[in-house]
């Protein structure tokens, strides 16, 4: 009631009381940013400046502020990098230096409150958009991204990066996989690539990929069902389907159980007692007798659930191994359930029309099965390597089938790695070396694991065998690895040789006797990649001094002479 009866003199002088009260606030304010080393160089100088002026402030005030509180950082980095160029320093080293110094201190000192401040007025900074264009800051955002996957300011910035096209580089951000936009166009990025350039995808980004992809159950669900909906098509459908399993692999690895979506995309809900059972082995890590059976009724029914549910990379190592493996014991009267079963998942083939079978091809079955039968039977028996002997004939037709010769990989893998196996096997060639042959000449898609096995026998130490006889058993690991390249598997086993002569880690005399027997068997044209691992190699006196003679008429001087002619050659070896 008092305010009421006030004069408008009084209101008036209240009011400007009021003003003045604030503008002393906001000069206040500009002050303070004012006294902030070099706080000339920041983005907002001239609005806080207007702000300040605005609120009746002083210009000298101001000189005096900017001034005494410029330390000139930024000029005295310029300089520092001038005085390294100009004393002979690489200017993209200097620039690489100061780069790298600069992202150090952004990720100590990161804070974000102040990152998220950045958008109180509503608008991009164009300094963000600027520094998008470059990598070098691009993979900064990357880091901060998934060190504060909770910054509003980084969710907008990677966003800002997937719409400049970007998308390729974000697969390693778990940020994306919040936002459905940004998440959807690197899934088709990535999917994209690995359709293209399906071995070096899987060799070099596929981590990243399944990382991303495993972020969450709505991410991983998301990409199995964009998988499978690829797999249908008749072009690039076995693809699809090869990188929707290796993410099944990858999440068991990071200890995810991702059974139930699995089955839930190929339809296992039609068929709950069959994917109970897998579901349950998967989780378990092991296959039992019970669930085979239920899987076994399913699959003999008239109408027998989709061949996908067990055909599963996880579920087929289960079975392979539990046959296969020396050691493990199987209930006989329930052995011909388990191979009817993995004969089934790796022979039958469906066709589907608008998610309806129309047909599935039985043709392969029972010849499979009876040669995992014959094949396993034979394994189990744990026969010493010379009573193999006659059995070898029925084992190398068992090899034709992609899934015994996995079985028997495995089978021997077992065998050769025990301690005292090439104690007790002393013969030049042993039986189960020999297998390894026949497997790298049957199934080319097994190069990789024939390979891996290879080398950890090359690499091993064999200390309970003599030193002479450690000799020739790494040679005939070599010849088991030439053998190899005659069947098409050149370029890993090239470069893994010529990564032993370079790391110094095998005796010359081995290098010399590979090199000798690849030369054997070679014969231009030649790949310029094939040139690139061998010709260092050949080219080498220590390993092919020996095999040359005064006329040039030998397989290394007409290989070393085709090159040079034709090819290319690194400066540090022509």
């Amino acid at each position: 009631m008092e305010y009421e009866n006030m004069s408008d003199d009084e209101n008036e002088y209240n009011h400007d009381e009021h003003d003045e009260h604030d503008d002393e606030a906001t000069r206040q304010d500009c002050i303070d940013k004012f006294s902030i080393p070099d706080f000339i160089m920041e983005p907002d100088v001239f609005i806080t400046l207007q702000r300040y002026f605005k609120a009746g402030g002083l210009p000298e005030q101001v000189v005096d502020l900017l001034s005494n509180h410029y330390q000139a950082m930024a000029q005295t980095a310029n300089l520092l990098a001038e005085w390294l160029i100009l004393a002979g320093t690489d200017i993209h080293t200097v620039q690489e230096l100061v780069e790298t110094h600069l992202k150090d201190m952004i990720l100590k000192h990161f804070d974000t409150k102040k990152a998220d401040a950045i958008f109180t007025d509503g608008e991009t900074p164009e300094w963000l958009q600027e520094m998008i264009e470059f990598p070098t800051w691009r993979m900064l955002f990357y880091k901060l991204a998934e060190e504060y996957p909770d910054c509003l300011m980084l969710n907008f910035t990677i966003k800002l990066i997937s719409d400049a096209g970007y998308q390729g580089e974000i697969t390693s951000v778990s940020t994306a996989c919040h936002q459905l936009e940004v998440f959807s166009r690197v899934l088709k990025t990535s999917v994209s690539s690995y359709l293209n350039n399906t071995e070096s995808f899987l060799k070099d980004k596929m981590q990243d990929f399944a990382k991303m992809v495993c972020h969450g159950e709505h991410t991983y669900l998301y990409t199995q069902i964009l998988l499978y909906t690829l797999s249908q098509e008749s072009k690039g459908g076995p693809k699809a389907k090869r990188l929707s399993q290796e993410l099944q692999l990858h999440a068991k690895q990071r200890g995810l159980d991702v059974t139930a979506i699995t089955s839930s995309v190929i339809g296992g809900s039609k068929h709950a007692r069959a994917c109970q059972a897998v579901a349950a082995m998967m989780s378990k890590g092991s296959i039992n007798p019970a669930d085979v059976t239920t899987l076994h009724t399913a699959f003999t029914s008239p109408d027998p659930p989709p061949v996908e549910m067990i055909r599963n990379p996880t579920l087929l190592n289960l079975f392979i191994d539990g046959l296969f493996m020396p050691g493990v014991k199987i209930n006989p009267d329930y052995k011909t359930k388990y191979l009817h079963i993995l004969a089934y998942a790796t022979t039958v083939a469906e066709t589907y029309k608008k998610g309806v079978r129309k047909s599935f091809n039985k043709e392969d079955l029972n010849t499979t099965f009876a040669a995992l039968e014959k094949t396993q039977k034979i394994c189990s028996e744990n026969k010493a390597g010379q009573e193999l002997v006659g059995d070898l004939p029925a084992i190398f037709e068992g090899l034709k089938y992609p899934v015994v010769a996995k079985g028997v990989l495995i089978w021997v893998t077992h065998i050769v790695t025990e301690a005292k196996y090439f104690v007790r096997n002393t013969d030049h060639n042993p039986i189960h070396l020999i297998l390894l042959d026949e497997i790298s000449s049957c199934q080319h898609l097994l190069h990789g694991q024939v390979q891996a096995l290879l080398v950890k026998l090359f690499e091993s130490s064999h200390e309970d065998v003599d030193v002479l006889v450690q000799l020739d058993l790494k040679k005939t690991l070599l010849d088991r690895m030439v053998h190899l390249v005659s069947r098409g598997y050149v370029l890993p086993i090239c470069t893994y040789i010529k990564n032993c002569f370079q790391r110094q880690t095998c005796d010359i005399s081995l290098i010399r006797h590979y090199v000798t027997e690849v030369l054997d068997i070679i014969a231009p044209p030649y790949t310029q990649e094939f040139v690139d691992v061998m010709y260092p190699l050949v080219n080498c006196s220590d390993i092919t001094s020996t095999l040359r003679n005064d006329t040039s008429t030998d397989a290394a001087s007409h290989f070393l002479s085709h090159c040079q002619k034709n090819y290319s050659l690194d400066k540090g070896y022509s």
